[in-house]
């Protein structure tokens, strides 16, 4: 085949029929094609993706071209901005010659557009709405994965909130959850847990001592009410582009499992929210879950099991889900064979490690007219390899792509504008102040208080009664006393045997182990 017709036969892979974006030109034997744009099709948004690639080769402004035309498009968009260089897609972008002569390249009419943006920050650490979750509703499976717990320690803790959902003990906070570990292995709790197994001491430690050092790292912050509804991100704005939510992460780059974790329970939480409503002509939400690979590192094979399942069930829900990492082999293979779009930067290949992992995504791709494994080495800032799914779900050619210029803001927007945004917010008098109302903690507080003032009241009355016994041996057998009224009375059997008995029933949870809620 020759070189055109190879280079025809792929810019035919792309020509659709319905909306796409427009991801740039193609690149063939080193020369850029504008004539022969490379697109991905909007009603494929939702079949996941990929974008991959070394540092510094441009993923970044990658994610912010796509977000920018879902919005422009009328999509909601979801960003993960780790490194704080995200928030300038909320302004317009500034003009030069790099971009002049990049929107010549690739047939771009570039205009300078901000898009309608809203920032969160998690627990309120930083600039941003505060994002924060009950203990109750993050779950169990994804506080084991964020407390870095063992299999067994992990079934302990879903024991622990099997109890507290039957008992209506709602886990609002990290105090809440240290409470009912702390009663359930004290005299009066240890029985409650005896008929399904108990809780052994030495993993309740275990769980202890892993909150206590979790909230050491300021991690308290995140949990709490008002908790943030997910569904904030399915906004569009009154001009009908979608609202692209940008959780600002930097002040807590340095805490990955945790930011890993709860950008996961945003997922999970969309997807216990959302109805099914198979393939639309465009996503209602597309996620980008950035720095992907920290999500993954040390997770047990249920964890796994259950990102893979809720990426494969939420398509079906209208949410897309874009990984973005350094290479594919960050990703679990099962995981990564439902990411149907894929944008791939550079990789560098300086070690044996690297030309393995360089082998390795090779394999990954489609068959190619390039030599790819030579190609992804050579690959500038701002090119990419790229096949996606074409209309009717097939793959498309592999592309080498010389990529569009972000029509918004390279870089962060300054703190000013930023606090700005973030206080007009209409969302911002919701979430802003932390409430903290009555939970297990008051109440196992409260019934634990009860408890040693009955048996005080016990104890006393069982002495009086001794001391009246011997002043007046002989009198007729008094009524019952004020101990045995105690001690036998509903209240302190209630008090011994249960703190929260009877007090609600137990939470439906999702595959994740997260509350499922009605709102």
């Amino acid at each position: 085949m020759s070189d055109s017709s190879a280079a025809e036969e792929i810019a035919a892979g792309y020509a659709f029929t319905g909306p796409a974006l427009d991801l740039g030109a193609l690149l063939w034997d080193g020369t850029c094609l504008p004539e022969r744009q490379i697109r991905i099709p909007l009603a494929m948004l939702n079949r996941h993706g990929l974008v991959a690639g070394a540092t510094g080769t441009g993923k970044t402004k990658t994610l912010q071209l796509i977000a920018e035309q879902l919005s422009a498009n009328g999509v909601p968009v979801f960003l993960a901005d780790i490194k704080g260089d995200v928030s300038g897609i909320s302004a317009p972008g500034a003009a030069g010659e790099k971009v002049a002569a990049r929107a010549k390249e690739v047939a771009q009419e570039w205009v300078p557009t901000g898009f309608p943006s809203e920032f969160y920050s998690l627990g309120g650490i930083g600039p941003g709405i505060p994002v924060r979750a009950t203990v109750t509703s993050f779950g169990p499976v994804l506080l084991s994965k964020v407390l870095q717990l063992n299999q067994t320690q992990e079934q302990s803790l879903g024991l622990i909130f099997h109890y507290a959902d039957s008992k209506g003990l709602e886990l609002v906070d990290l105090k809440d959850l240290r409470a009912v570990v702390a009663f359930l292995v004290s005299d009066r709790g240890k029985p409650e847990l005896k008929g399904i197994g108990g809780l052994s001491t030495v993993t309740a430690g275990v769980i202890l001592r892993a909150l206590t050092a979790f909230e050491q790292q300021g991690a308290a912050e995140f949990f709490g009410e008002p908790e943030f509804d997910t569904s904030e991100f399915l906004r569009t704005a009154a001009d009908g582009r979608g609202v692209v939510s940008v959780l600002e992460l930097p002040e807590v780059q340095d805490k990955p499992q945790l930011f890993s974790t709860f950008l996961m329970w945003m997922l999970a939480d969309l997807f216990n929210d959302l109805p099914e409503v198979g393939d639309l002509d465009r996503p209602k939400l597309v996620f980008f879950f950035d720095e992907a690979h920290l999500l993954f590192n040390g997770a047990s094979k249920p964890f796994l099991e259950s990102i893979t399942q809720t990426v494969r069930l939420i398509r079906s829900k209208g949410v897309g889900v874009f990984f973005v990492t350094q290479t594919p082999k960050d990703v679990p293979s099962d995981v990564l064979a439902q990411l149907g779009n894929r944008v791939q930067h550079a990789l560098r290949a300086f070690t044996p490690d690297d030309a393995k992992a360089l082998k390795a995504t090779v394999k990954t791709f489609p068959h190619s007219e390039y030599d790819l494994e030579e190609l992804l080495t050579r690959l500038g800032t701002g090119e990419a390899v790229v096949t996606v799914l074409s209309e009717t779900g097939a793959p498309t050619p592999v592309a080498a792509t010389r990529l569009r210029a972000p029509q918004s803001l390279m870089g962060p927007v300054d703190a000013a504008a930023l606090d700005a945004a973030v206080k007009g917010s209409l969302l911002y008098p919701r979430y802003a102040e932390a409430v903290d109302r009555e939970s297990a903690y008051e109440k196992i507080s409260a019934e634990q208080a009860a408890a040693e003032q009955a048996a005080e009241a016990a104890a006393a009355a069982a002495e009086a009664e001794k001391q009246a016994k011997a002043a007046a041996k002989g009198a007729p057998k008094p009524a019952p006393s004020l101990a045995e009224q105690v001690v036998g009375s509903g209240l302190f059997r209630s008090l011994a045997r249960s703190v929260g008995t009877q007090l609600g029933r137990e939470i439906s949870r999702s595959i994740f182990g997260t509350a499922r809620r009605r709102r």
